[in-house]
């Protein structure tokens, strides 16, 4: 049996998914440590700890959004096989991978990284120095296994996107006809920010309703900068905007049970597992190329659309495809839910545990990217 440990920030829903999933393997005896309870903010509600899972001791300063952790004593690393750091800006983190693991088998796993300038990014380069020591490095989705591939060269990749249950959204009945007054709902869920490309939405969504296409939108996730975005869109097009504030994640499935269409026009993310659950809902997903999850749940011209990251009229045109062809809605998300039926937390968990036994083994496949 391999004893694992992770060490990661909060227990968010994903990750909690998948340590669930991957306590049941036989092969693996997990603990989880995590620098604090929630985020002060945390837009999750708070779930009982399991017995591998553990808070450290410690705190953290920051601003805004921002956070930087500090936590003392570092975790006893001796008795595990393998331990997973997720996280690198933190002083637990620096501490772990620049002396405790030191001789040790050890793994970087995370999202893909922003790309940064000037300063940020001689910050950056210091603080993931000792991941070029690592045993291997798991790369979230398609788009982080490539850019930590081209970051650190000579050291192992591997490729787990995120896996998280789909259950809820599985069961959501689509009976392959739009509503009765034929309008098509359009979905984003997620924080209301610039970020995810919210501003290039809703300027694409006003030109659907100034063509008079017969559109909705459908707005989830926390307020943060809605109302500035909104002062711009004319009357007609904010009469058919529907702003439902932030929801926990259990009752999300009814929002996405009240949409055609998901649309996530990001900026930058990561990788973004509302993804996960529109393909679950049998959704046709509509996705900038700066959205790791697109990469790898997308097809294009097959349950969605990959556009562009800020083109604004690619958006628009992809939109007014699917406005017009209700039909494709109908296919395209079919094919997103027949997809989803490959993307649960035990799928996840399996490919960890290829990626633990690898990495213990020491056995070097031909194609590293095959674990996800």
């Amino acid at each position: 049996m391999i004893r694992v440990a992770f060490v990661t920030i909060l227990p968010s829903p994903y990750q909690l998914d998948l340590f669930r999933a991957l306590s049941r393997q036989p092969e693996v005896d997990l603990t989880v440590f995590y620098l604090e309870e929630a985020a002060p903010d945390s837009p999750w509600p708070a779930t009982l700890r399991e017995p591998y899972e553990h808070v450290l001791k410690g705190f953290w300063i920051g601003k805004g959004p921002k956070r930087w952790h500090f936590n003392w004593p570092l975790p006893d690393v001796r008795p595990f096989d393998v331990v997973v750091v997720s996280t690198y800006t933190s002083a637990i983190g620096q501490g772990l991978m620049r002396r405790a693991l030191k001789g040790k088998r050890w793994l970087f796993g995370g999202e893909r990284m922003r790309a940064q300038s000037g300063i940020r990014a001689r910050l950056q380069e210091m603080l993931t120095k000792p991941l070029h020591e690592a045993s291997g490095i798991v790369g979230i989705g398609k788009l982080a296994h490539l850019d930590y591939g081209r970051r650190f060269p000579g050291v192992r990749q591997f490729n787990i996107p995120y896996y998280t249950e789909l259950a809820p959204f599985l069961s959501i009945h689509r009976n392959g006809r739009l509503r009765k007054d034929g309008e098509v709902s359009f979905l984003c869920c997620g924080q209301m920010i610039r970020r995810k490309g919210i501003d290039l939405l809703l300027a694409a969504f006003e030109r659907l309703v100034m063509a008079g296409l017969p559109v909705r939108l459908l707005l989830v996730g926390r307020e943060a900068e809605l109302p500035e975005m909104m002062a711009g869109i004319g009357n007609e097009a904010r009469s058919r905007i529907e702003y439902r504030g932030f929801h926990a994640p259990d009752a999300l499935p009814r929002d996405f049970a009240d949409a055609d269409v998901f649309v996530l026009p990001s900026r930058h993310d990561g990788w973004g597992v509302v993804v996960n659950q529109a393909l679950g809902a049998g959704m046709p997903i509509v996705c900038s190329d700066a959205v790791g999850a697109a990469h790898d749940l997308i097809e294009p011209d097959v349950n969605g659309m990959m556009i562009d990251t800020g083109n604004v009229d690619a958006l628009e045109a992809v939109m007014k495809r699917l406005a017009e062809q209700p039909d494709l809605i109908t296919r395209w998300g079919q094919a997103s839910r027949d997809r989803a039926k490959l993307w649960s937390p035990e799928q996840g968990a399996r490919a960890w545990v290829n990626v633990l036994e690898s990495v213990i083994s020491n056995i070097v496949t031909k194609d590293e990217n095959s674990f996800c």
